[in-house]
Parts: C-alpha cells; sequence; structure tokens
C-alpha cells in the first residue's frame, strides 16, 4: 500500500477525456510549427541538458506527463535511463509510435507508486498546471520523497495570476481542463515545503503561442 495517498481530482477523467481528443492534433502540431519541441526552443533545450547534465549518473529518471514522449526520447538520446508517464492513453498511443526506443506507461500522477529514493530526476514539464491547488503540493511532496539525496526535479509552468478554464484547444477541439497559473515565487515557496532546495529559475516573457511562463529546477539535500 502506498504511504502517502494523493486525493484524486475531481475533474481527473474529464481532463483525460480532452487530451484524448486533442493528442493528434498537438502532435501535427508540434510537428509543423514547433511549439512544444525543446529542440527548437535555445532556453528549453538549455534548461533540459541542464537537467540531464546533473542527473545523468542519479539513476533512473521519470517523465511525468509526458504526453507524445519528446522530451523522454531526446533525454534517451542523451544516454538517461529514463521512461514516461501520462495520464491520456492516446497520448501514450502516439509516444510509444514515434518513439518504440522508449518506455512509456498510462497513469496520473496522483496514482504514482514511487519508491522512497528511487529516482534520480523527476520532470513535470508543463505537465502539472492542470492539478488542484490544494493537489499539487501533494504530488511535489512525493516526488521529493521518490527522489535520491542528490536528485534533481525540473518543472516548467505557466505563469499569471489567475486561473484559465480551457473549453477549446488545438485546432477548435472542444476539451475542458482548468490551466491553474502561479507566480513563480508561489511555486518556489511550494517546492522548498515539499522538502526540495531550488537550484534555477528561467523566467521567460510571453511569445507568439505562448503566455509568460517560468522553468525551476530544485534538488533534494544530500
Amino acid at each position: 500500500m502506498r504511504a502517502h495517498r494523493i486525493d484524486r481530482p475531481a475533474d481527473l477523467d474529464v481532463v483525460r477525456e480532452s487530451y484524448d481528443r486533442v493528442a493528434d492534433n498537438y502532435v501535427h502540431m508540434v510537428v509543423t510549427t514547433g511549439v512544444g519541441d525543446i529542440r527548437r526552443h535555445p532556453w528549453l533545450k538549455a534548461s533540459i541538458d541542464a537537467f540531464a547534465d546533473t542527473v545523468g549518473d542519479l539513476g533512473p529518471v521519470l517523465d511525468v506527463g509526458c504526453g507524445p514522449g519528446m522530451v523522454t526520447a531526446y533525454l534517451a538520446e542523451r544516454g538517461l535511463d529514463v521512461s514516461g508517464v501520462d495520464l491520456s492513453p492516446r497520448m501514450i498511443e502516439n509516444a510509444r509510435r514515434l518513439h518504440p526506443q522508449c518506455r512509456f506507461s498510462v497513469a496520473s500522477v496522483t496514482d504514482l507508486d514511487l519508491g522512497e529514493a528511487s529516482l534520480g530526476g523527476v520532470l513535470g514539464w508543463w505537465s502539472l498546471f492542470t492539478l488542484p491547488r490544494d493537489v499539487l503540493p501533494q504530488v511535489l511532496t512525493l516526488f521529493a520523497r521518490a527522489l535520491k539525496p542528490g536528485g534533481h526535479f525540473i518543472t516548467g509552468t505557466h505563469v499569471g495570476d489567475e486561473d484559465k478554464v480551457r473549453t477549446e484547444a488545438y485546432g477548435g477541439v472542444p476539451v475542458r481542463w482548468t490551466t491553474h497559473k502561479w507566480r513563480p515565487e508561489q511555486l518556489v515557496d511550494l517546492i522548498e515545503q515539499a522538502g526540495l532546495h531550488p537550484v534555477a529559475e528561467l523566467r521567460l516573457p510571453a511569445a507568439e503561442h505562448t503566455g509568460p511562463s517560468v522553468v525551476i529546477m530544485a534538488k533534494r539535500p544530500a
């Protein structure tokens, strides 16, 4: 039995169904526009490279909310022992099709059973913003517990003061999820409360296809 049970988001099934509906359009968008592809965004790629350099020798890495697996595959190319997990079965179908050399599974982050000090690294790369505000701290605590001493967590997410309810996405597909936006200092505080020590922060202004965002990397103290 899991030592720390995490509350199940009330909208989890609706969010899963929404991402299933947009999965194919999302993959097409990444391929045709480069949105979401770190290889075409030097600052985001640099953040992932720094993460990879830091955790490469520490053990397994888990990409939580991996979507169609672009970052998972990039880290695998870098030589990391990495696997991806996503709430959406259709996203995972795309990930397995595009990156058959990688390991992927379907699960909600709130259902993960991660062993104490079992991971060298965890990513929450633009994948945690649908979590309710009372659930995210529980997930961060799970990650902190799962990291080995010296292991690192990296996250990227949307910055703002107000949440946004999405009703369509990626080409007008009907969806229903809430994008929970955080101020960088709020997110840093939650990460610290979970038991992790922030080591780097990158703030990005709004761009053509995205609003302002932040990348934060933190480690479990040795």
